[in-house]
């Protein structure tokens, strides 16, 4: 396996957020009833015409601007001829030619590593989506809903630039960050507003022809991609090595099964007979236009990632995570903005507020824990007015009732004991009560000290200064 290595490109497409579709005024809005939200236009009547949604035309220009695309001076759409049932004028409007965006990169990061590598964009374009297909529940054949014929879909095409599915999936995740910024789309992929085809073949290592490639369609998850594509490497690297040849041809995948199955064999860009879309004349995008919306542009993960590390003193890897979800960092930045600890705040969010999020099946948008509170709660552990262990246990509570933790604190009177003949009292206790962990200690077993000071808070209820516990601990003992 390690003779060989794969080689990767990536199709995205992503779902503008506009209220109408591409060429015509139907709603965009996904969970209508079965073929609601169509027209003469978007069925493909004799005699219909499109108009360009100009919010769409200027949302794809945001992405190739962040996505460091060249955008076009002249722009024109094509026909892409081929007939399936959910194609209803059995001819898909997208760009061949000359595409709205040119060129471009992404820069991928590996978190543990922080090394980056640049992955190269051939370009970004505008096309209509086609309906869907229902299979389920329907005896002898199948269903159409147009509802999404004509929803306006930016692809975004990646050389074959990508060298693992790891990578794979950080350029993914990248990307939807980048997106989400951008406000051109909510990149909810249960809908099917981000939607993925994998590109791969394989080849000897130190080769610079490419191998046969297959084409993974329609993979709705990020680890479904990563695991589409593990899957077809050693599907592959296997065929070579039993001297068969590889195939190309569109692949499905089969999450349940856990591997790849043939759906076609891959049609070539002659096989669609693209020519240009006679009903929408091409036109030219002013420069002027193209710089009025670069300066609308907001600040990027990356250049908050290099915020975060440099102004907070966040490692890269915790500024990763924060950062990739828009509102998880806001989040942060308000908690921040509300006087908590940088550090402190950070992990907080990534442990404990994250993980009753998970239990509760909540979203970060969906925090019944405000920022400022949660600052609060951070600020009453910096002070000393409580512990860590008792904040563990005030924020669950947070989340139940809706109060501060200054509330709660002061409701169950659990201020944090820092009086230190007090506590010199509960370690005179400990100590002669636990003689074995005392013998531990003196004879070097270093974590022996840890266990007394659990025992210390224990007979507090969690209230001792834990930093206090611990000092007043050693001076007994004579370390």
């Amino acid at each position: 396996m390690n003779d060989y290595e794969p080689v990767i490109g990536l199709e995205v497409h992503t779902q503008l957020a506009t209220e109408s579709k591409l060429f015509c005024s139907c709603s965009t809005k996904f969970g209508a009833d079965a073929n609601r939200n169509t027209c003469p236009v978007c069925l493909g009547w004799p005699g219909a015409l499109p108009v360009l949604n100009s919010k769409a035309l200027e949302y794809s220009i945001r992405v190739g601007l962040a996505l460091g695309c060249e955008v076009t001076d002249r722009l024109k759409f094509d026909r892409k001829n081929y007939f399936y049932p959910d194609l209803p004028k059995a001819y898909q409007i997208s760009q061949y030619d000359m595409p709205v965006n040119k060129g471009g990169y992404i820069e991928v990061e590996s978190k543990g590593s922080g090394e980056k590598r640049r992955i190269e964009i051939t370009r970004a374009h505008l096309e209509e989506d086609a309906g869907k297909l229902l299979h389920e529940g329907v005896v002898g054949g199948s269903l159409v809903d147009y509802n999404r014929a004509g929803i306006p879909l930016l692809e975004i095409v990646s050389e074959p630039d990508i060298r693992s599915p790891e990578e794979a999936y950080e350029y993914l995740v990248t990307l939807k960050a980048i997106l989400q910024y951008l406000e051109v789309s909510d990149c909810n992929m249960e809908e099917g507003s981000l939607r993925c085809d994998a590109n791969i073949s394989v080849r000897k290592r130190g080769e610079t022809k490419l191998g046969t490639k297959a084409e993974i369609k329609n993979l709705n998850s990020f680890k479904m991609v990563q695991k589409a594509l593990q899957y077809e490497i050693e599907r592959q690297i296997n065929s070579l090595e039993n001297h068969e040849s590889v195939v190309q041809e569109t692949r499905l995948w089969n999450d349940e099964k856990g591997q790849t199955f043939p759906m076609r064999s891959k049609e070539d860009a002659h096989d669609y007979r693209y020519f240009p879309e006679p009903d929408l004349v091409p036109f030219t995008i002013s420069r002027s236009r193209v710089e009025e919306i670069r300066k609308t542009l907001p600040e990027l993960p990356g250049q908050r990632v290099e915020r975060f590390t440099q102004d907070f003193g966040l490692s890269r890897y915790d500024a990763h995570v924060l950062v990739q979800d828009k509102t998880l960092a806001h989040y942060y930045e308000s908690c921040v903005q509300a006087k908590a600890n940088a550090k402190l705040a950070s992990n907080w969010i990534q442990s404990e507020l994250l993980a009753l999020l998970r239990t509760r099946k909540l979203d970060i948008r969906d925090c019944p824990v405000k920022a400022k509170d949660l600052a609060g709660l951070i600020r009453l552990i910096e002070e000393g007015t409580i512990s860590g262990k008792i904040a563990k246990e005030i924020l669950p509570e947070m989340f139940e009732s809706g109060k501060s933790a200054e509330e709660i604190v002061e409701k169950k009177g659990l201020v944090q004991v820092s009086d230190p003949k007090l506590i010199e009292e509960v370690a005179e206790r400990v100590l002669q009560a636990n003689p074995k962990s005392v013998e531990n200690f003196k004879a070097g077993k270093k974590q022996a000290l840890g266990f007394l000071v659990g025992q210390i808070m224990k007979e507090t209820q969690g209230k001792a200064n834990p930093k206090l516990a611990n000092e007043i601990l050693e001076k007994k003992l004579g370390h």
